[in-house]
């Protein structure tokens, strides 16, 4: 009599199913777990390659550029022309009236002062490929501005009166500097943007490698 209620309840116990609908869920649940990871791993490594592009790695190039500063920062101390130095020219002082120094003087200096001392030394420190290339760009007009600047001390003004003075040691070291310093930032800058157009192709080629990764995830399992 004991062995019938264990037959009935054997009789009423559900039988599992074994239609693989479990494994099923387990599989698609794994997929989307691996395309959150791969989907963080992305992002981390586009924002490591977003830091990477900004920076500068001058190299050799540091020391050359922190030389090229002091002496451009010493040629401020030296005569522009005649009695007025480059302080004077930056200051507006009166050697530099005395001297009649002309426009395209007072533009050098300020722009050997702003972009040749102060833009060099900032994008030494902070390595960033944006304030480098601002650099480059502001020393590069200043070159010009140096050369008008020994030209008008080299040639008579408006009614043929001619400058007191001529060209000083402060004006052809302070643009000597700047060729200096527009050279070697166009180096570090156009090597920089090589690099850049290098990380752009990269990224497509990641960008099709993870499209054709999704499509495989999103794959079940016996497609092709």
């Amino acid at each position: 009599m004991s062995d019938e209620p264990r037959d009935d309840e054997n009789a009423e116990r559900p039988i599992p199913r074994t239609d693989g609908s479990r494994t099923d869920e387990s599989r698609s649940g794994d997929s989307r777990s691996d395309e959150v990871e791969f989907a963080q791993y992305a992002d981390d490594l586009r924002k490591a390659e977003r830091k990477v592009a900004g920076e500068i790695d001058p190299g050799a190039r540091a020391v050359v550029v922190a030389v090229a500063v002091l002496v451009a920062m010493g040629s401020l101390l030296l005569p522009h022309t005649g009695s007025a130095s480059g302080l004077d020219v930056l200051t507006s002082a009166a050697d530099a009236a005395t001297e009649r120094v002309a426009v395209v003087s007072k533009v050098f200096v300020w722009f050997l002062v702003v972009f040749g001392i102060c833009g060099s030394m900032l994008a030494l420190v902070t390595r960033r490929w944006v304030i480098a290339w601002i650099a480059l760009c502001g020393c590069a007009i200043g070159c010009v501005a140096g050369m008008l600047a020994w030209w008008s001390r080299n040639t008579p003004g408006v009614g043929g009166v001619a400058p007191p003075s001529g060209v000083g040691a402060g004006l052809v070291i302070g643009w000597l500097a700047l060729l200096v310093l527009t050279f070697h930032w166009s180096r570090v800058v156009w090597a920089r943007s090589t690099y850049h157009l290098a990380l752009e192709e990269e990224r497509r080629r990641e960008a099709v490698a993870r499209e054709e990764a999704a499509r495989k995830l999103k794959q079940r399992p016996g497609e092709h």
